[in-house]
């Protein structure tokens, strides 16, 4: 099956001169779905994960059930002030400013191998700063996953380790 068949580009969202790549209809799609989250949990198995992180908020919608097939737990990163608890944080810096993301202080336990999983892979920024807190908090990031990646942004350079992604875009 190609996945492409089931992600819907939708041009000038959310501003002009952007395509927007929709997970939406492959969601919908029940064997799409499982096809995608098949095929995910497999590349991810490799990193023998105990728990999957997921990036706010798409990143969700693939790390917790991939974290469910793959018998192991998931973890929430997300923007400042979005969990309850002690959280902590890390800032680090996009193209177009600065931004934060945080996690639960007792979500990881020092040397649990931790894959980070979203949805879509740009510029990497976002995914790069998930990995690098996880370190923080003395995880082990063996690898990093995603639905889509947009090649022509070099994200994966950004990461310095293992990345699979299911799609790739070149423009």
């Amino acid at each position: 099956m190609d996945l492409k068949d089931h992600i819907r580009g939708i041009p000038d969202f959310p501003k002009p001169g952007i395509l927007f790549y929709d997970i939406s209809t492959l969601l919908r799609d029940a064997d799409a779905w499982q096809v995608a989250m098949g095929r995910l949990a497999r590349a991810v198995r490799a990193w023998q994960p105990d728990l999957i992180a997921g990036i706010e908020s798409r990143g969700f919608l693939m790390a917790a059930p991939l974290a469910l097939k793959l018998g192991c737990g998931f973890v929430m990163l997300r923007k400042r002030g979005k969990l309850p608890g002690a959280t902590i944080g890390l800032d680090y810096a996009l193209e177009y400013g600065s931004d934060r993301i945080e996690i639960q202080a007792d979500a990881v336990h020092q040397g649990q191998r931790v894959v980070v999983v979203d949805d879509l892979l740009a510029t990497g920024g976002t995914m790069a700063a998930g990995i690098q807190l996880l370190r923080n908090i003395g995880a082990e990031v063996p690898a990093a996953a995603a639905l889509i990646e947009l090649t022509f942004l070099g994200g994966r350079k950004r990461l310095d380790v293992p990345f699979e992604a299911l799609v790739a875009y070149d423009t």
